[in-house]
């Protein structure tokens, strides 16, 4: 009778240790489609806006995060001085401007 029990925990012990593998297992396959179909795709926009930003000089068109439409008059490092009217320019951060789509428009058409 006792060896029937400890056979049966034995055996109950193994079963245990192949559902944690197979939980272990789930757990990354999971991870790898998340990588693969968002965290991967996100990074690669982020870096294509960021050359982007890099790339825009005086006389582009742009459109700030909060949506004001304007022209660079001047880039530095860490921010755009956008003329919004005129003589009214304002300094705004480089994370918040975006290119303008007619500025991209015309560019397609030509």
């Amino acid at each position: 009778m006792l060896n029937v029990i400890l056979l049966q925990a034995a055996g109950g012990a193994a079963q245990g240790q192949g559902s944690s593998w197979s939980f272990w297992i789930m757990m990354i396959l999971i991870f790898v489609v998340f990588y693969f179909f968002m965290i991967r795709p996100q990074t690669k926009k982020q870096k294509e806006l960021q050359k982007q930003r890099e790339a825009m000089k005086k006389g582009d068109k742009v459109v700030t995060a909060g949506g004001i439409y304007g022209i660079i008059k001047e880039a530095g490092d860490s921010h755009f001085l956008i003329e919004i009217s005129k003589d009214v320019v304002i300094k705004v951060d480089k994370g918040s401007v975006y290119a303008s789509a007619e500025d991209a428009q015309t560019e397609e058409k030509k």
